[in-house]
């Protein structure tokens, strides 16, 4: 084999190492499209079982640390259903049920409203939008929407509106819903 030859070989194998490493390396969206990127880890023991029905029900209690941003909690939501999905889980087996109070009810209004407070469009809501194809369901607590003065029109309409977060986290834990708080 000669010297041209040699080194052709030579750069079409690194230009295929640099691709593959570079294709592992990006984040992924499996379950929901465009938020809660996530990284295959090869070395990784533990996974979820592609086999199971997961049912999980998050307490949202925690608001954004910047308001001009999509808040962390929010899209660590998309993080776990795509972690499940990288693992082989389908969406029809996530079963997953978020219930909004406290400063997360915030992450949940109107442009309008998010605009009057915040002074810019609610950015939470793309990713609410993105959660809700992929099956979430959402549940904004009554008694925080009370509490602070909002109704059922500032709140984004794809949420229901629940009696209270302590009641249907309550409801759905019996069930055999895993509770995860954010």
């Amino acid at each position: 084999m000669n010297q041209l030859m040699r080194a052709a070989l030579f750069s079409a194998a690194l230009l295929l190492i640099t691709q593959v490493t570079f294709a592992q390396s990006e984040a992924q969206f499996p379950l929901v499209k465009g938020y809660g990127g996530i990284y295959e880890v090869p070395d990784a023991t533990e996974r979820p079982d592609p086999s199971l029905d997961y049912k999980i029900i998050v307490d949202l209690s925690t608001g954004a640390d910047n308001p001009k941003e999509i808040s962390r909690w929010v899209d660590n939501i998309a993080r776990l259903m795509n972690l499940h999905g990288l693992a082989g889980v389908k969406q029809e087996q996530m079963h997953v049920k978020v219930v909004i109070h406290g400063g997360a009810i915030f992450t949940s209004i109107t442009d309008e409203n998010y605009q009057s407070r915040y002074q810019v469009d609610n950015p939470n809501l793309k990713v609410y939008q993105a959660l809700k194809d992929a099956g979430v369901e959402f549940y904004v607590c009554g008694q925080s929407m009370r509490a602070r003065g909002l109704t059922k029109k500032d709140i984004w309409p794809g949420i229901e509106i629940a009696h209270s977060a302590l009641t249907t986290l309550t409801t759905y834990v019996p069930q055999g819903y895993t509770m995860l708080k954010f």
